[in-house]
């Protein structure tokens, strides 16, 4: 793991982090890697916003994994800053290597440096190996969260 580098995604990275996005049965039927248009234009709405960090981790020359972290300053809590983890993607190739920690690690130690005083994240029903790797890391199950399309 020692050759890992975790950076901002760039624009030249996103058709690799759309083809993980899009690398699994929920992925497969919500992305488009035949038209990256708008993920470049997400991309760049995100690069301008502070509290938003698209990274992703590079071994070899290679994007092997992506996340985003999202910092929310609020007003509950006692005025607590939180953060929100999404869009965790480890390459297929790389799964069960350590990978998958060493970027959770990394946006929990992100959100620390930056204030928060929680770390949360959804993670959908289906992806029950998911839940286990969270587990595993010390997230807890505790909320049942909803979600309405627009």
């Amino acid at each position: 793991m020692g050759d890992l580098e975790i950076r901002p995604a760039t624009k030249d990275d996103v058709p690799e982090i759309v083809a993980m996005l899009a690398d699994d049965p929920l992925g497969a039927q919500r992305e488009s890697p035949d038209d990256l248009t708008p993920y470049f234009t997400a991309l760049e709405r995100l690069s301008g916003d502070p509290n938003q960090h698209v990274v992703v981790a590079v071994r070899g020359g290679r994007v092997v994994g992506t996340l985003q972290l999202t910092i929310i300053p609020g007003l509950s809590r006692r005025g607590s800053t939180r953060s929100i983890i999404e869009g965790v993607r480890v390459h297929a190739d790389e799964r069960g290597s350590g990978l998958g920690s060493r970027l959770i690690e990394w946006a929990v130690d992100s959100s620390r440096h930056q204030g928060c005083q929680l770390v949360q994240l959804t993670s959908d029903v289906t992806r029950t190996d998911a839940h286990r790797f969270y587990e595993r890391l010390g997230f807890e199950a505790t909320h049942v969260g909803f979600k309405l399309p627009l």
